[in-house]
């Protein structure tokens, strides 16, 4: 049973565009608050959440060159239990959808809630929405596969060619060290190596960049896949593979649906 009088949290996204999509209630969780713990992707959005609470700390600087992700995001963790543990209604803050390619915000309130305490995940605008909106992708139309670049390298995933298909945190791909911060071209290379095996090399692919600041603009670049070792990705870019076939029917099928619609 939870213990409501010992602390509490709250992981909120405040969305990918500063301003521009935070929710009611992830301001609700921000303002009533008695710590909250920002991790989001830029300085001016960090400053923006300063502004509507008086106890904000930053968790970027848990962050270290060539220190494993793996121990910043368990330092992350700690640090939020350790004041709901202290009885105190603890939000943490990050950008996005705090549940999308986020593992602190996850492991935190799952051990949160092992431990008594109530816990909750309130959604947020995530990249992937933006994309949508962006590049005009409907994932109903045609559907959508979604991978993270590194995973998808590493193993041998069946790939539907007449669907989009997302590669996440492509400007990391293929870091196995879990402390870079960057790609380089002889890793993209490879990955254009692993896409030429399902994909034309001269097809074209999209890296893609929601933008965070109200000014900006999101990159939206069509390269050919070819091309890819020599484009310069950051962290926050995806690639973005449109289908290079059509959808194939499947004639018996729809003969069996046909034949159910006729009956009913």
């Amino acid at each position: 049973m939870a213990n409501t009088a010992r602390g509490s949290l709250a992981c909120v996204g405040v969305g990918m565009t500063l301003g521009s999509h935070i929710t009611p209630l992830a301001r609700s969780h921000i303002a009533s608050a008695d710590v909250v713990f920002v991790g989001v992707s830029d300085g001016l959005v960090e400053q923006w959440v300063r502004r509507m609470h008086g106890d904000v700390r930053s968790l970027q600087p848990l962050y270290g060159e060539e220190k494993p992700r793996q121990e910043t995001y368990r330092e992350m963790v700690d640090a939020m239990l350790g004041e709901v543990r202290a009885g105190r209604r603890v939000c943490g803050v990050f950008y996005g959808h705090p549940g999308v390619f986020a593992q602190a915000p996850h492991e935190a309130v799952a051990r949160a809630r092992e431990e008594g305490y109530v816990a909750r995940m309130e959604p947020g605008v995530s990249s992937e929405d933006c994309l949508y909106a962006d590049l005009g992708v409907d994932p109903g139309r045609v559907g959508c596969q979604h991978f993270e670049a590194t995973q998808f390298m590493l193993y041998r995933r069946v790939v539907d060619t007449s669907a989009w298909l997302l590669l996440w945190q492509a400007g990391i791909a293929g870091d196995l060290t879990g402390g870079r911060f960057d790609t380089d071209a002889r890793r993209l290379a490879v990955l254009a190596d692993v896409l030429a095996r399902h994909y034309p090399v001269q097809h074209d692919v999209i890296v893609y960049r929601a933008a965070t600041l109200p000014f900006q603009d999101p990159r939206i670049e069509r390269i050919a896949l070819a091309t890819l070792p020599e484009t310069t990705l950051g962290t926050s870019d995806t690639l973005a593979v449109p289908p290079c076939r059509a959808l194939e029917p499947d004639p018996s099928i729809r003969d069996r649906l046909t034949a159910l619609a006729r009956a009913s």
